[in-house]
C-alpha cells in the first residue's frame, strides 16, 4: 500500500489509487500525452477498499490530488517540450513548422511554452526528490505512513494547485508568447513566498526566450520568431492576419527601392504587435526596441551602391577622383572596387559596439528577477547606441546637411535667381494652356536654359532635382544622369482659376512640382511624407513668385510702352494732348496694381525671411547639438510643420483667400496688358472690387487673436506691421464689418 501511494503521488495509478478517466474506459492504460488536460481531479481511492476508515480515506484522497496535479503538469511539460515536429528526414524544420502552424488539427509549437515547461520540470524534479526522500525515510524507520507523507508534502499544497490552474488556463485559452509572459507576471503578485518563487522561476525561463529574441533583433537586426510569439512582427504577417490583399502590399513596397531591402523593412517591414506585447513593457520601450533593431539591420546591410559611392567620394580620396561625378551609373565597376559588405557593415557598426549591446542583454538574462527599471535603462542605452551610429551614417557620411541645403535652395526657392530666370524664360509659355502631349517637353526648354545661365558646375545637388507636371504623369529631369534610386513626391494638379478657357490657361501650370533623387540611406530621413510636404510648400512659393514677377513685368511693360509713345510724339502737340488723358485713364489701374504688389511683396518677404530663414537657423542649431537620429527626425518634422503652419497652408480659410488673391493678381496683369485694345474697364473693376474684399478678409483673419496672439506664428505681427504701417489696411478692413471706407477704384481720377 505504501508503494502504491507513493507511485500515485508521481502520477502512476493502480488498484488502490485509480484514475477515473482510465477506469471508465476499463483499459488500465495511461492517457496519451496529447490528451487534453482534465479540468477536475480524477485520482480517487478505489471504492471497494473496506479496510481503510473514513478519516484515513479523506487524508489519502487529499494526498493523491498532488499526484494528479503532478501528472497533469508533467504531461503539459512533456507535450510542450516535444521536438518531434522538427525531426524529419525530407522536410526542413521551417517548412515543418509552417505546415504545423497552418494545420488546424495540430497544436502550434511554442518556444515560450517550451521554456515554461523547462521551469515546470525543475519544480517537478524537486517534488519527486521529496517523494523519494519520504520513501527512503519510511523504509528505514518505523513511522506513521500518512502523517510522514503529509508532513513531507504539505508545502506542495500551496504550489501545485495554482500551477495546475495556470497550465489549465494556458491550454484553454491557447496562451503563448508575450501573452504567456504577461500571465506569469500577473501571477507573481501573490502572498505565498513559495508559490511566488516558483512562478518567478517560470517567468525567468520565459524571459530567457525573450532576451534571446531581443539579442537576435538588437545585435544582428534579425527577427527570430517563426511561431509568431514576439511583439515585433513582419508586415506581411499582419497583412495576412487581417486579410489585406497581397497586391496592396506589393504596391507599397514598389514605392521604395527594390535594391535596398533594409530600407524596405525600415518603412514597411516591421510593426509592434500589441497582442504579444506584455503589459509591463511600456509602449515607448517597445518602440525603442523596434527602432534599435531596424537601425542595426540598416547598419549591418549597407547598400552596394552606397559602398561604391563612399569609396569614390570619400573626402580623403584625391580630388581627381571626383571627376567621375554624375556618371557613376555608366562606369564599368569591377568586383574589386566594391568593398566587402561585411567590412562596410562592421565599419558602420563596430564589433565593439555590438559586443557592448550583447553584454547589456546578457546582464539582464543572467539576473534572477526581472527589474523593469534595469530593463528600460538597458533598452534606452541600446537605442542610443543604434541612433548614434545611424546619425553618423546619415548626417556625416551621407551628407544630410548638404541635401537639406539643396532642398531649401530648390524646394523653398532659396535660389531665387534660378527660379526668377526660369519664370522669365517660361513666361510666354505659361500664358498658354498646357498641352497634354508636349507640356513636359515644353517645360524642359526654359528649365534647362535657366540651369545653363544660373547653376554652376560645382553644384553637385542640382542633378538630383527634376521638374514634373503631375497632371500628365511625366518628369522633366534636370540632368541626363541615371540615379540608382529615386524618391518621388506625389504631385497634384493645381486648382483652375475659373471655368473659362482663358483662365484655365492661367491655372493649368500651377501643378508644376519638383522631385528629388535620394540615395541610400537618406530614404530613412526623406520619406514620401516629408517630400510631399516640401512639394506642397514649393508649389505655393512658386505661385507667389510668379505672381510677383507678373505684377512687376506688367508695370515695366506698360511703362516702356508709355515712354516709347511719349518719345515718339514729344514734338507733336496734338498727340501730346491725347497722351495726357491716356495716362489719367491708366493711373487708377497702377494704384490698384501697387496695392497688389505691396501685399504680395510683404507676404513673400514674410515667408522667405521671417519663416523659412528663422526656422532654418533653428534646424541648423539642432543638427549641430544633436547626435541622435530619432531626435533629428523629430526636429526636421517640427521644421516642416512650422513652415506649413506659419505660411498658413494648414488653415483652409486663409489658404483659399491667398490662392484667390494670387489668381486675381494674375488676371489683373493679363487684363491690363490687353487694355490697349479695349476701352471696357468692367472686368478690371470686378477684379479690383474682388481683390479689395479678399485682402480685407485676409487682414481681418490674420490680426485675430487666434493667430496674431498665439505662438503659432511668432513673426506674424511683423508681417501685419509692414502691411498696416500707415493704418490703411486697418481702416479699409472695416468694410468686412459693414463700416465701409471705400478704397480707390478705377473710376477715381
Amino acid at each position: 500500500m505504501l508503494h502504491e501511494l507513493l507511485l500515485a503521488l508521481v502520477g502512476y495509478t493502480g488498484d488502490l489509487i485509480i484514475d477515473e478517466r482510465e477506469h471508465q474506459k476499463s483499459l488500465g492504460i495511461h492517457l496519451s500525452p496529447d490528451a487534453p488536460i482534465s479540468d477536475h481531479c480524477s485520482f480517487k481511492l478505489a471504492s471497494d477498499i473496506s479496510f481503510i476508515d473514513r478519516c484515513e480515506r479523506d487524508l489519502i484522497e487529499r494526498l493523491v490530488t498532488l499526484g494528479f496535479y503532478y501528472r497533469e503538469l508533467d504531461r503539459f511539460a512533456t507535450k510542450s517540450r516535444n521536438l518531434s515536429w522538427i525531426r524529419s528526414a525530407d522536410v526542413s524544420p521551417l517548412e515543418r513548422a509552417s505546415e504545423l502552424s497552418s494545420s488546424p488539427k495540430t497544436e502550434k509549437p511554442s518556444v515560450y511554452r517550451r521554456a515554461i515547461a523547462n521551469g515546470l520540470v525543475e519544480i517537478l524534479s524537486v517534488y519527486r526528490s521529496v517523494v523519494l526522500q519520504i520513501e527512503q525515510k519510511l523504509l528505514s524507520e518505523t513511522m506513521p505512513i500518512l502523517a510522514t507523507v503529509m508532513q513531507g508534502l504539505n508545502k506542495f499544497f500551496v504550489i501545485l494547485p495554482p500551477l495546475y490552474e495556470l497550465i489549465l488556463e494556458i491550454e484553454r485559452d491557447d496562451i503563448r508568447g508575450g501573452q504567456l509572459l504577461n500571465l506569469l507576471h500577473k501571477r507573481c503578485h501573490c502572498g505565498v513566498p513559495e508559490l511566488q518563487a516558483c512562478i518567478q522561476r517560470l517567468l525567468w525561463h520565459g524571459h530567457q526566450v525573450l532576451y534571446n529574441q531581443l539579442a537576435s533583433w538588437m545585435v544582428y537586426g534579425i527577427l527570430q520568431d517563426q511561431h509568431g510569439e514576439f511583439f515585433i512582427r513582419r508586415q506581411e504577417d499582419r497583412d495576412v492576419e487581417y486579410g489585406s490583399s497581397i497586391p496592396d502590399m506589393s504596391e507599397k513596397l514598389a514605392r521604395l527601392s527594390t535594391d535596398d531591402t533594409s530600407l524596405t523593412y525600415w518603412h514597411l517591414g516591421f510593426h509592434i504587435f500589441l497582442d504579444m506585447l506584455p503589459e509591463y513593457i511600456h509602449m515607448r520601450v517597445a518602440e525603442s526596441i523596434l527602432f534599435a533593431g531596424k537601425a542595426i539591420s540598416v547598419l549591418r546591410n549597407p547598400s552596394p551602391a552606397f559602398q561604391f559611392h563612399d569609396a569614390l567620394y570619400n573626402p580623403h580620396i584625391k580630388k581627381g577622383s571626383q571627376k567621375v561625378h554624375g556618371s557613376v551609373g555608366c562606369v564599368p565597376v569591377q568586383k574589386e572596387q566594391f568593398l566587402d559588405v561585411k567590412v562596410i557593415g562592421e565599419e558602420l557598426l563596430p564589433q565593439c559596439e555590438a559586443d557592448k549591446i550583447e553584454a547589456m542583454l546578457q546582464d539582464l538574462k543572467e539576473s534572477s528577477e526581472f527589474h523593469k527599471r534595469s530593463f528600460e535603462c538597458s533598452v534606452d542605452s541600446i537605442r542610443a547606441v543604434a541612433a548614434s551610429h545611424l546619425w553618423q551614417l546619415v548626417v556625416v557620411r551621407a551628407d544630410l546637411n548638404g541635401h537639406l541645403k539643396a532642398l531649401k535652395d530648390y524646394f523653398l526657392l532659396a535660389k531665387g535667381d534660378f527660379f526668377q530666370c526660369f519664370l522669365e524664360e517660361s513666361r510666354q509659355l505659361m500664358r498658354l494652356p498646357p498641352r497634354q502631349s508636349t507640356a513636359e517637353a515644353d517645360l524642359m526648354v526654359p528649365f534647362q536654359l535657366a540651369a545653363i545661365k544660373i547653376i554652376s558646375e560645382e553644384d553637385k545637388y542640382f542633378s538630383r532635382v527634376s521638374l514634373r507636371m503631375p497632371s500628365f504623369g511625366m518628369t522633366v529631369k534636370s540632368s541626363q544622369a541615371n540615379p540608382k534610386t529615386k524618391t518621388y513626391t506625389d504631385g497634384s494638379s493645381g486648382a483652375l482659376l475659373s471655368n473659362t478657357s482663358s483662365e484655365t490657361s492661367l491655372g493649368g501650370w500651377d501643378g508644376i512640382a519638383l522631385e528629388y533623387s535620394v540615395d541610400w540611406p537618406l530614404q530613412l530621413f526623406f520619406t514620401q511624407e516629408v517630400l510631399s510636404k516640401y512639394r506642397r510648400i514649393f508649389q505655393y512659393l512658386l505661385r507667389l513668385k510668379r505672381t510677383q514677377m507678373e505684377l512687376e513685368k506688367s508695370w515695366a511693360s506698360v511703362m516702356h510702352q508709355d515712354h516709347t509713345d511719349f518719345a515718339k510724339h514729344r514734338n507733336e502737340r496734338m498727340n501730346c494732348s491725347t497722351s495726357q488723358p491716356r495716362r489719367q485713364r491708366f493711373r487708377p489701374m497702377w494704384r490698384v496694381r501697387e496695392h497688389m504688389a505691396f501685399l504680395i511683396r510683404n507676404l513673400q518677404f514674410y515667408i522667405q525671411v521671417d519663416v523659412i530663414e528663422s526656422q532654418w537657423n533653428v534646424l541648423q542649431s539642432h543638427i549641430q547639438d544633436s547626435h541622435d537620429f530619432t531626435e533629428l527626425v523629430g526636429f526636421h518634422q517640427e521644421y516642416l510643420s512650422a513652415l506649413i503652419s506659419q505660411s498658413f497652408l494648414d488653415i483652409g480659410s486663409v489658404s483659399r483667400i491667398l490662392d484667390s488673391i494670387m489668381t486675381l493678381c494674375l488676371q489683373f496683369c493679363w487684363n491690363i496688358e490687353n487694355q490697349e485694345s479695349s476701352q471696357n474697364t468692367s472686368e478690371l473693376e470686378r477684379i479690383t472690387e474682388e481683390f479689395n474684399k479678399k485682402s480685407n478678409s485676409l487682414y481681418t483673419i490674420l490680426r485675430s487673436s487666434r493667430l496674431a496672439g498665439s505662438q503659432r506664428a511668432p513673426f506674424l505681427r511683423r508681417f501685419l506691421l509692414r502691411m498696416n504701417f500707415n493704418s490703411f489696411f486697418e481702416a479699409t478692413a472695416r468694410g468686412v464689418l459693414n463700416v465701409v471706407r471705400p478704397r480707390p477704384s478705377l473710376n477715381q481720377q
